[in-house]
């Protein structure tokens, strides 16, 4: 409307009749733009409430839409959705092994639409790291400090995100307990492999957590494990106990349950 009323005002104030067919290409050009990027907006509001409801397969079929738009916001959130429909109990083998590919491919597209998307970076270090389970351990090696700095180049680019330290702390984690024969392949892939420790991993969860409380279970269940891995007992049992308490929205929440009170009663 502030559009409207702006161009028809400069219409009135000079009434030659090449500027107003001027003034009415803008005008038109300008509401089919502004049309554009609502459109835009208004899908990204209802991914983000659907996303927010657990809703995932309706939400992979509302993003799947678009899956050839140049928007990097949009092309994120569908590697998301693909990843977590993927992730279902209820999708078949074959289902998922598509699913995961194709998030990767959505995550990389939304990189090259744009390098400064924290979200971006995140997610495709995220579905390269699942891609590596369909290629094999020398693969997923391979990969890992690939993985590694589009983590640390999303926490560049948004210092506060939880999720992105956290999977910091789980690249560590892993690392700290790789067992010697995933060792010896990491040896031959690099000059000087990716090593990492348990202290290093604790830091980082402890950094999600400071980040944003209460964020996520998985950030509990590390910490605890974390603290078994140090032998540190009194403070595994605090981080258990709270991961089994945390209230389950999905899958993934039921299984850290799980395994927090299997942990807490071995």
């Amino acid at each position: 409307t502030q559009v409207l009323r702006k161009s028809l005002q400069r219409g009135v104030l000079l009434s030659t009749g090449s500027f107003l067919v001027y003034e009415a290409h803008k005008l038109i050009s300008g509401f089919a733009e502004v049309h554009a990027s609502f459109k835009v907006e208004d899908v990204i509001e209802q991914a983000d409430y659907l996303y927010g409801s657990g809703e995932t397969e309706k939400l992979y079929r509302l993003l799947v839409q678009h899956k050839n738009s140049d928007d990097a916001e949009l092309l994120w959130r569908l590697a998301r959705s693909s990843r977590d429909l993927a992730q279902l109990s209820s999708t078949s083998a074959e289902e998922k092994k598509q699913l995961t590919y194709d998030s990767l491919e959505y995550a990389k597209k939304a990189l090259e639409k744009n390098e400064s998307n924290s979200a971006a970076h995140k997610w495709y270090g995220i579905c390269l790291s699942d891609v590596g389970d369909y290629e094999g351990i020398k693969t997923k090696i391979g990969n890992a400090i690939i993985i590694k700095e589009h983590f640390q180049r999303a926490i560049e680019l948004n210092p506060k995100d939880a999720t992105t330290i956290h999977l910091i702390g789980i690249w560590c984690y892993s690392f700290a307990e790789m067992p010697w024969y995933q060792r010896k392949i990491a040896a031959t892939l690099f000059a000087t492999p990716p090593t990492s420790t348990f202290q290093e991993a604790l830091r980082y969860f402890h950094m999600a957590e400071e980040a944003d409380p209460n964020f996520y279970s998985k950030n509990l269940l590390f910490l605890g494990k974390t603290y078994l891995k140090l032998n540190n007992k009194k403070m595994a049992l605090l981080w258990l106990s709270k991961a089994k308490e945390y209230p389950a929205q999905t899958e993934e929440d039921k299984q850290v349950q799980k395994e927090a009170l299997e942990l807490l009663n071995s």
